[in-house]
């Protein structure tokens, strides 16, 4: 029927109005002030009903999320392993935002870089795009004002650094949190739907509370990480501890009577015709003597572990001397040597000789892994950390060769092998003493290898 009357109230709640209540008739006039108050207490009425519903249902949501939020953190804190965390962050990020994909990226040690460290429901082209920097990419903008960013539309907003991959892997709208613990901030919490959304501050503030949890867990994470190491240093302490008294032991068992050996051999002065093989059995005999010399001392400057006496250290220049104190025997070995050092490079803080010793280990640790010959390249560089300081902070050098590398295994035991029962060419003592001296510099020195692919060696030393 066709309307001829209508009465309209608002709905008020709050002094806003939330809508209308409206009544039709098909007579003219068909209301009068009665109706029209009627329908007035009735939208009153309507009013307190709708808003109590309101109410109740976001109680309800809060119940939930406060629920969902108490169990994500109960299995967040469930695990010790840092990946296994960041891993089961991702995934009740995705869960509880109902995410088409979540990402959570940490800073690296010059706080410059955001690097992806787990995601959940990433295709390859996420997993693949490049660390992002700090101070120009709109995720690195929450770290650097500690507040959350959304966007809308990644995709046409002009503002995201890869729009080409957002747009391959389905990714519209952005939320994004930062991780921060004790005032630090960590890294970011992301989430991405995949059609356009502004996400209400309810949201927000569901992956704020999901975030200031995950800086909880991390934090917790990388201490449990650092209590293992400790342990471990604990232990390989122990370890050199032992071969300190069996070095003693050494000292006493084989270095007299090999020096009584080498008086004798040297006393003979053993002359043969030319050409007589005893010649070269002879040569063999003074060579091996040498060699096992060489391993006793070495045995025993381990054991000593005296402390550096620190100057001002020319990395290059110690190079140089060592260069020319093993060209005869790399050359022997077949092992072509590429020297790539900066030309100004800063003094370190050393002792010369100790440092001379690991260069020097690390150079016939090279030999003894490519013993069908090779390329050993060794190179410098300076190092400003972070990269915006002026003045470089560190003096980095690496040995590399191309022999025949090592295993995963091998590698997480290189430097504490001395006491293993299997060796690889290629470790052994020798690290075992160069990891000792860079500790005792303030330094750090790290292996990275595959089998048959070579191995490199890098050290980085504090300057000053």
């Amino acid at each position: 029927p066709e309307v001829r009357s209508e009465l309209a109230v608002p709905l008020l709640i709050n002094n806003d109005v939330r809508g209308v209540l409206n009544v039709d008739a098909d007579r003219l006039n068909a209301f009068t002030a009665d109706d029209q108050a009627l329908l007035e207490a009735l939208s009153l009425q309507a009013a307190r009903v709708i808003q109590n519903t309101w109410l109740y249902e976001q109680l309800r949501l809060k119940a939930r999320l406060f629920e969902s939020l108490a169990s994500v953190s109960q299995t967040i804190n469930s695990t010790l392993n840092l990946d296994d965390a960041l891993r089961v962050i991702t995934r009740e990020a995705c869960q509880l935002m109902d995410a088409k994909m979540s990402s959570l990226l940490l800073l690296d040690d010059s706080r410059e870089w955001l690097d992806l460290r787990a995601s959940h429901g990433a295709g390859s082209d996420y997993l693949t795009k490049p660390r992002l920097n700090v101070a120009e990419s709109l995720v690195g903008n929450v770290v650097r004002r500690r507040r959350p960013i959304q966007d809308e539309n990644v995709q046409t907003s002009g503002r995201y650094q890869n729009i080409s991959m957002a747009r391959r892997e389905g990714l519209v709208s952005l939320l994004s949190v930062p991780l921060v613990f004790g005032g630090q901030a960590l890294g970011v919490l992301n989430v991405y739907r995949g059609t356009p959304h502004i996400f209400p501050n309810e949201e927000v503030r569901i992956l704020a509370a999901l975030a200031e949890l995950s800086g909880i867990a991390i934090e917790k994470a990388r201490l449990y990480e650092r209590i293992v190491d400790v342990e471990e240093q604990l232990r390989q302490n122990e370890r050199l501890s032992a071969l300190g008294l069996l070095a003693a032991e050494v000292a006493h068992e084989i270095r007299n009577p090999l020096t009584v050996m080498k008086m004798l051999y040297h006393s003979l002065d053993l002359q043969f015709p030319p050409g007589d093989p005893r010649t070269q059995d002879n040569k063999i005999m003074g060579e091996k003597m040498e060699h096992l010399n060489r391993v006793v001392e070495q045995v025993l400057d381990f054991a000593r572990s005296t402390e550096p006496r620190l100057a001002p250290v020319n990395v290059n220049q110690l190079l140089d001397d060592l260069s020319l104190l093993t060209r005869h025997k790399l050359r022997q070995q077949r092992v072509e040597v590429v020297r790539e050092l900066a030309p100004q490079i800063p003094a370190v803080l050393g002792d010369a000789t100790q440092l001379e010793q690991a260069f020097l280990n690390l150079t016939l640790n090279a030999v003894e892994a490519m013993p069908e010959g090779g390329r050993l390249t060794i190179t410098t560089r300076a190092l400003h950390q972070p990269r915006t300081r002026k003045e470089p902070t560190h003096v980095v050098i690496e040995f590399s060769d191309t022999g025949v590398g090592m295993t995963e295994e091998q590698q997480q035991k290189a430097f504490s092998s001395l006491l293993a029962t299997t060796k690889v060419k290629g470790t052994g003592l020798g690290l075992a003493i160069v990891a000792r001296v860079i500790e005792t510099h303030r330094g750090e020195v790290k292996v990275k290898s595959k089998p048959a692919k070579g191995t490199t060696f890098t050290i980085t030393l504090p300057v000053g």
